[in-house]
């Protein structure tokens, strides 16, 4: 599968439990997503502010577009994620995609995503599938 696609029509990515430390996966994939051209919104209710950006304790708090909902929780998490995207999709109309990283994988969220409208991808780096383009 090709994720080109989304790469090339989507520039917006709100990053769920995006860390404060550098070395952590869910602060490299998308600081690197962020030096190829996207915007990046943090998402984690424990940081006020995360690379220079303020962050956003909820995907409802997010005032601007969002195209992208990457998603850096684990697996069994994942279905209150997308319960909570849904519900912002139904009120503002954004959210494209949710992407779910390495590793974290769930047919339930996959199921409610696409049931919405939503396209899903789950248990793929976005930082491995951009570098690969």
């Amino acid at each position: 599968m090709s994720f080109k696609p989304i790469f090339d029509k989507y520039r917006t990515i709100a990053v769920y439990g995006m860390s404060t430390n550098p070395a952590k996966p869910s602060n490299e994939v998308p600081a690197l997503l962020e030096s190829a051209g996207y915007t990046i919104i943090p998402i984690n209710p424990m940081a006020q502010e995360i690379e220079g950006k303020k962050s956003y304790p909820k995907i409802a708090d997010i005032p601007g577009k969002i195209e992208i909902l990457n998603v850096f929780r684990p697996s069994e998490q994942a279905l209150d994620v997308v319960k909570e995207a849904v519900e912002r999709k139904k009120e503002k109309g954004d959210i494209d995609v949710i992407w779910l990283q390495e590793g974290i994988i769930s047919d339930e969220a996959k199921k409610l995503a696409e049931e919405n409208g939503i396209e899903f991808v789950q248990d793929r780096c976005m930082k491995k599938e951009y570098q690969n383009l």
